[in-house]
Order: structure tokens, then C-alpha cells, then sequence
């Protein structure tokens, strides 16, 4: 059934494990690429209940290592497994698509809130179940090094990354997600390189689409 879904969507392409290894290698207490952190809280009738914006070095350590966690779940994943890349179609980059949401929350950083209720609101109503959820976004900025003929990295800048993690789970304990059973990374960071036209999407069971989630994202 998943594999007649993806095919219908088309668009899928193969991730470089070595990429997201070095992505990860950035979300560490003492590492970590992340500036900002927003999310909601998601009622089990699929409204938002509360959310919340912040600077990702205002959370106390203890909450910065345990959202780290929530993040990498994304690109330390099974590669090509639980997490793969897909082309938007251009069907669904068009007004009011997902696609343009997402620049705009680039562009701002995810500081603009009112932008970030439409996110929060779409990701909901294509997660219709009967309890309790959280929806988590990271933003970060990674200054790629560039790399030698040797392949060791040197000081100077080859490029800057900007990308987002979502995360989307189910509640465990008062504002306390489990573990995401949905997300995705954009832009995918492909070749060590950003690429706006892919998204890398997570399913922790691959063979359980979240397909109201994957229509939001990239539409039929």
C-alpha cells in the first residue's frame, strides 16, 4: 500500500546517510545549530490547545537535550527506510501550499506567530486522531565547511544551511511528547548542500503512512 502511494506521488530520490550523520553531528548541547524552537499542542478534538516560541539557548539544559532528542529523530533515522526525499510537485508549491508556507517560516526565522498558527492548524487537520499531540519546529543555521581533496574539513565556509525540523507526536504526559511518529527535515540537505525543491520526511513505522500528513506536505 505505501510503496503504491509513493509511486502515485513520484518524486522520490535516494539520501546520502554520510549528509544526515553530518547534520547530527550539530545537534549536541555543546553543538547545537538550533537558534529557535516553536510548537503546539494539539487537543484530541484536533484543535490547538497552547503553543509556544522561544529561543533555543533560553530552554535550560536539560530541555535542550531532551528536544535535541526529538530532533534528531529525523535525520538519524533509518535512511531511505524511515526517512526519505521527495520532489514537491509543482501541483503543490501554488498559493497557500505547504511549500510557500514554508519559505515564509525560512525567511522568518519562525518568529512570526500568526504564521506559525497556519502551520500548526494544517499539520493538525491533516493528523486526525483521538488524543492528545504535539507539533514541534526547529530552526537552524549550519555553516557547511567546505572540504579538502583529502576530505577533511576546513576552516573556511562552503555554505549556510538554513533548514527546519518538524516533529509530530503523541503526548506521553502533560507537554511532554513521546517519540514522533512523523516529520520531516526542509530543505533536504542533499550533497551538502541545501535543495528547496526536496523534503525529507520521516515515518517511524514506514509501512504506517501518515497520509492525511503527506497530502498537506505534497498533496496527491
Amino acid at each position: 500500500m505505501a510503496g503504491c502511494v509513493e509511486n502515485a506521488r513520484g518524486g522520490i530520490n535516494m539520501i546520502n546517510r554520510d549528509d544526515m550523520l553530518e547534520l547530527t553531528r550539530r545537534m549536541t548541547p555543546s553543538r547545537s545549530c538550533f537558534d529557535r524552537i516553536a510548537g503546539a499542542y494539539i487537543d484530541d478534538m484536533g484543535e490547538v490547545d497552547e503553543s509556544f516560541n522561544i529561543h533555543f539557548g533560553k530552554l535550560s539544559n536539560a530541555e535542550k537535550a531532551r528536544n535535541l532528542e526529538l530532533a534528531k529523530t529525523v535525520p538519524f533515522s533509518k535512511t531511505n527506510e524511515q526517512l526519505k526525499e521527495y520532489t514537491f510537485p509543482e501541483t503543490a508549491k501554488g498559493k497557500d501550499s505547504i511549500w510557500q508556507l514554508l519559505q515564509a517560516m525560512l525567511q522568518c526565522g519562525l518568529k512570526n506567530d500568526a504564521l506559525m498558527e497556519v502551520f500548526y492548524e494544517q499539520m493538525a487537520d491533516g493528523y486526525p486522531v483521538d488524543h492528545d499531540a504535539a507539533v514541534f519546529v526547529f530552526h537552524g543555521v549550519y555553516d557547511i565547511p567546505l572540504k579538502g581533496k583529502d576530505k577533511e574539513s576546513q576552516w573556511e565556509s562552503e555554505e549556510v544551511y538554513e533548514f527546519i525540523i518538524c516533529t509530530v507526536s503523541p503526548m506521553q504526559a502533560e507537554y511532554e511528547p513521546a517519540e514522533p511518529v512523523f516529520g520531516f527535515l526542509y530543505p533536504a540537505f542533499s550533497d551538502r548542500s541545501a535543495d528547496r525543491e526536496k523534503i525529507d520526511i520521516f515515518h517511524a513505522n514506514p509501512e504506517q503512512v501518515e497520509e492525511g500528513l503527506m497530502y498537506k506536505l505534497l498533496g496527491k
